[in-house]
């Protein structure tokens, strides 16, 4: 079954259509409409124009492409399974949630509380101009080429890996587990506290109090810069190429850094013997030990 070239107004136009391929319609008009493909299976949308409520809900099968998602498109696509997105914009708030098996490709968000609640993941080359927790809750995600800004993303998501993407959020990767970043940039605040098993591999990572409250914490190769206070409470195996400001009172684990601006270890919160701490040169602690392979290891303030 065809349909092109229309416009849709009415509320629920297109319910539980089967094997259709929607092409060049518009879903506007002065009527409340909304639901317009409710309940569909099996459908290709192409070209389309989405500015009515809630359009794609309960659809299982949908491959969706150059289609826009307007601010008053709210809600687009929840409770689905199987969906493929390619070459679309989506701006409306809330726009995928409790969704299973999604793929997003070229594709273009500006969504509050976008993808929320959704499991079988993939993005590739998507770019997401303003969210407010964004992918919360998300499991089973493959992520690569994402160039994002944010805050609190990534929050109580596991198994999730990620790869070639710019991340500019605050508030990162909260009580995550099972969470992989690769050759990516992650800047901001307060990043990976409470996460379990969270590991960076040849990362750039910028921002103040970074990783603490962390659980088998991994970074491999990575550089950070503004990045102070770090590692509290953790548990952490770290290499870091070039400089760390500050190290504040780790659980245990290993770090090594060219250079470690100073060392806090306060005794009443860690038990020094449990954390190794070194610099490959120069740098100083807090107690003005520097030079050699080890001058910051395990010294208490």
């Amino acid at each position: 079954m065809l349909i092109e070239n229309q416009t849709f107004d009415q509320e629920r136009a297109l319910y539980g259509i089967s094997g259709a391929l929607v092409s060049n319609c518009r879903f506007d008009g002065p009527a409340d409409g909304e639901s317009a493909l409710k309940e569909a299976r099996d459908i290709q949308v192409r070209g389309c124009f989405m500015n009515l409520r809630y359009p794609f809900w309960h659809v299982e099968g949908a491959g969706i492409s150059g289609t826009t998602f307007t601010e008053q498109c709210r809600a687009a696509l929840w409770y689905d399974k199987n969906i493929s997105m390619e070459g679309c914009r989506l701006d409306g708030t809330k726009a995928i949630r409790e969704c299973e098996g999604v793929t997003l490709r070229n594709t273009r968000v500006n969504s509050p509380e976008f993808m929320w609640k959704c499991r079988n993941i993939e993005l590739e080359n998507v770019t997401i101009g303003q969210s407010e927790y964004p992918f919360f809750e998300v499991k089973d995600a493959k992520i690569t080429r994402l160039t994002m800004k944010g805050k609190y993303s990534f929050q109580y998501d596991e198994n999730v890996t990620i790869s070639s993407s710019e991340l500019d959020t605050k508030d990162a990767f909260w009580h995550t587990r099972n969470v992989t970043v690769r050759d990516s940039l992650i800047n901001g605040e307060y990043l990976g506290w409470y996460s379990e098993n969270l590991t960076l591999i040849n990362c750039r990572i910028i921002g103040t109090q970074p990783f603490c409250y962390c659980r088998n914490l991994r970074l491999e190769n990575c550089t950070m810069e503004r990045c102070d206070l770090a590692f509290e409470r953790s548990s952490v195996q770290a290499t870091v190429i070039g400089k760390i400001d500050s190290v504040k009172n780790p659980l245990e684990g290993t770090i090594t850094a060219d250079e470690i601006g100073a060392v806090i270890l306060e005794e009443e919160f860690c038990d020094a013997s449990k954390t190794h701490i070194s610099c490959r040169s120069g740098g100083t602690d807090k107690n003005g030990n520097g030079g050699g392979k080890n001058p910051c290891s395990n010294k208490c303030a």
